[in-house]
Formats: structure tokens, C-alpha cells, sequence
């Protein structure tokens, strides 16, 4: 019996172009989810960035570390009108 594996369609550009339609048409229908998730990438990204980089921008290794460790449901006060 012949063993069968998944197919890996990541680089297929027609699968990478349903991914992305499929991701706009889910931040059409909800966006604050769609926010929710940036905002989580971007807390990650921020996370990841060295004391220069964050001395850069004007934050202290200990701000970044606690504003990464927030929860993805605890959004800026401006965000909660």
C-alpha cells in the first residue's frame, strides 16, 4: 500500500491569493477582530526588538516586555471609545 503524504500548496500563488481573499473578507466582517490581531503582531514584533531599537523609539526594555505580555483582548483606552 503506498503511503501518502499531504500536499504542501504554500508556495502556489493561486493558494496564497485565496488565503489573502479569505483573511480581507474576515477583517470585512470584523474588523475590531481583525484590529485585535494586528494589535497582537505588533505587541510581539515589539517584543522581539533589541535595547537599541527600543531605546529608538523611546521605551524601556521593561515597558516592552509589559506591553508585549498584555492580552490580546486589552486594547488601548482610545480604542474603547
Amino acid at each position: 500500500m503506498k503511503e501518502t503524504r499531504p500536499i504542501n500548496h504554500t508556495g502556489d500563488p493561486a493558494v496564497k491569493t485565496l488565503i489573502q481573499s479569505r483573511r480581507f473578507h474576515l477583517s470585512l466582517r470584523f474588523p475590531g477582530l481583525a484590529a485585535l490581531i494586528r494589535l497582537q503582531r505588533s505587541r510581539a514584533a515589539l517584543a522581539r526588538l533589541d535595547a537599541a531599537a527600543l531605546r529608538d523609539i523611546g521605551i524601556t526594555p521593561d515597558e516592552a516586555r509589559a506591553e508585549a505580555r498584555r492580552p490580546i483582548w486589552d486594547a488601548p483606552a482610545h480604542w474603547r471609545g
